[in-house]
């Protein structure tokens, strides 16, 4: 077995690497759950769209062994001097299954780190399943992180026919200039808020924001700051913003048990043969899908329930109307966000706890102890913005 002193880790080549690292993924994906992400030939699609990316391969004997993706922005920190501060992220790390527990993953994690200290990045995070032991014990283990957050990702099958949405809630969609100035407003003092919130909602891959308050009452005014600013808004409302992943990787399930197959495909026959039932339909989770991402979901005023409820509703009748193969609408929010609770997905499909974890990269301990949160518990009491292009 060759020694871990000769692996190699380099920048990723497109021309030279694209086809390895799909081939790594999938046995890496299949092997520890049952997603299976395609990235459709761009194995950095899911950087790609952050001001600053970067990505690299770990190649021992002419084989693709490792492989991880890092981003650079500067974000809203409450615990920053000038309450901003310039974050990186670590995304994607994989390790082929017949090369680990040989110190790969922390040889491409710490060459990762070293890109972001000579970008002068502040602190650095990632994001992992709670039940990912390999992957905490690394990072919470061997690079000194702190346990950062605990959002809770919400997912909602899109089913075959369209979700019913109150007659009393009016839905509509506004102007990048006014939804920038709402999310400025209402969410830029939220940890991990970007800076450059504008560029995401410019972003090809954002189809919209939208708004929902009650019919008989009036929005603000169209695109004007000052009138966002100076006029009233309704007693209730809703707002968020809806990013295409299906245009950036496609997704499948990798395995299931035959038992979740037959009961997927029996509903779903059930479902076309009696639809006056109305039994919950259930999308052909097994060929490659695509993912519709709501983020920035915000709201206020006492009717804010069904307002969340019906802009959820909006966002699934999107995805049925404008693409085929949009099977499930994504949101992901702070554990501690009462929004969350007015999210319409499945339970059996979601994940009501996953764990961001933080390292502090030019400040000191005493910094980073304060920045992060010991318990899930305590990182559950603090909201963050979940930025699109990290999903």
């Amino acid at each position: 077995m060759a020694a871990v002193d000769e692996v190699e880790i380099r920048s990723f080549d497109k021309q030279r690497d694209a086809a390895m690292v799909e081939a790594l993924e999938k046995r890496c994906e299949v092997g520890l759950r049952a997603i299976v992400i395609d990235t459709m030939g761009d194995p950095m699609c899911r950087v790609r769209n952050s001001p600053q990316s970067k990505m690299l391969v770990a190649e021992l004997e002419e084989e693709l062994v490792g492989v991880v993706r890092g981003s650079i922005k500067i974000v809203t920190m409450k615990s920053s001097l000038g309450g901003k501060a310039k974050v990186g992220f670590v995304l994607g790390l994989r390790v082929s299954p017949l090369h680990r527990r040989r110190g790969i993953g922390l040889r491409l994690v710490q060459r990762l780190e070293d890109w972001f200290g000579i970008n002068s990045v502040d602190y650095v995070y990632m994001a992992t399943e709670k039940d990912n032991k390999a992957s905490l014990r690394l990072f919470l283990g061997k690079l000194g992180y702190v346990m950062f957050r605990t959002p809770a990702v919400l997912v909602n099958p899109v089913a075959n026919r369209p979700a019913r949405i109150s007659a009393k809630v009016e839905i509509r969609k506004i102007e990048v200039e006014q939804a920038e100035c709402l999310y400025r407003r209402f969410m830029g003092s939220m940890d991990l808020f970007p800076h450059d919130i504008d560029s995401v909602l410019r972003n090809k891959l954002t189809l919209g924001t939208w708004v929902a308050y009650p019919k008989g009452e009036s929005w603000i005014g169209e695109t004007s700051t000052d009138e966002i600013n100076g006029w009233p808004l309704p007693t209730s409302w809703t707002m968020l913003s809806v990013w295409n992943c299906g245009d950036v990787f496609k997704i499948k399930v990798g395995k299931a048990s035959n038992v979740c197959v037959i009961s997927t495909k029996l509903l779903s026959l059930v479902d076309r043969a009696l639809p006056c039932l109305r039994l919950p339909s259930v999308p052909d989770f097994f060929g490659s899908f695509g993912i519709y991402f709501v983020y920035g979901m915000h709201g206020e005023g006492p009717r804010v329930g069904l307002l969340a409820k019906s802009l959820c509703q909006f966002v699934h009748n999107l995805a049925t109307d404008q693409c085929k193969d949009c099977k499930a609408v994504v949101a992901a929010m702070g554990g501690c966000d009462p929004m969350k609770h007015y999210i319409p997905h499945w339970k059996l499909l979601s994940s009501r706890e996953d764990i961001w974890c933080i390292k502090a990269l030019n400040h000191d301990q005493e910094k980073q102890s304060e920045q992060g949160r010991g318990t899930p518990a305590e990182a559950a009491t603090r909201a963050v913005f979940v930025d699109p292009r990290e999903v």
